[in-house]
């Protein structure tokens, strides 16, 4: 019996492209520790999102950037002149829940989370980051 072929690359460097089928027809990556498997019964989706309450001067985008990797997401995370944070996710649908949820309920340490919205939920054939991304102003 012929092991599974997977490939891991640099998390500090991502590439989606270095994804490689296993013998189930499995897509397998490893990002940071953390080793996802996407099958073909689980969705990868975007979503948009926008959280509100004192999150920023509190590190919510480092800490933001590390549980999106720790999940093995992709996307962006940016403070906005209104004093939000903002930001997308890609990945897959189980993982974006968690990331959704922490959004909501626990963020960096010294944030006060008020509110979280999510919006443009929708389903992708290919991630369009090949990282998490903190952006600057």
């Amino acid at each position: 019996m012929k092991h599974p072929r997977i490939r891991f690359f640099n998390p500090e460097t991502p590439d989606v492209n270095q994804l490689v089928l296993n013998s189930r027809d499995s897509i397998c990556f490893k990002h940071s520790v953390n080793i996802t498997t996407m099958t073909d019964k689980e969705d990868v989706i975007s979503v948009d999102y926008e959280i509100f309450g004192r999150v920023q001067g509190v590190f919510f985008r480092k800490y933001t950037q590390a549980e999106g990797k720790k999940l093995g997401l992709v996307g962006w995370v940016q403070n906005t002149e209104a004093g939000t944070v903002q930001g997308q996710l890609q990945g897959p649908s189980s993982k974006v829940k968690q990331m959704q949820e922490w959004l909501k309920t626990t963020g960096s340490p010294k944030s006060q989370i008020v509110k979280a919205e999510f919006k443009n939920e929708r389903k992708i054939e290919n991630l369009g980051h090949k990282n998490f991304k903190i952006i600057h102003p």
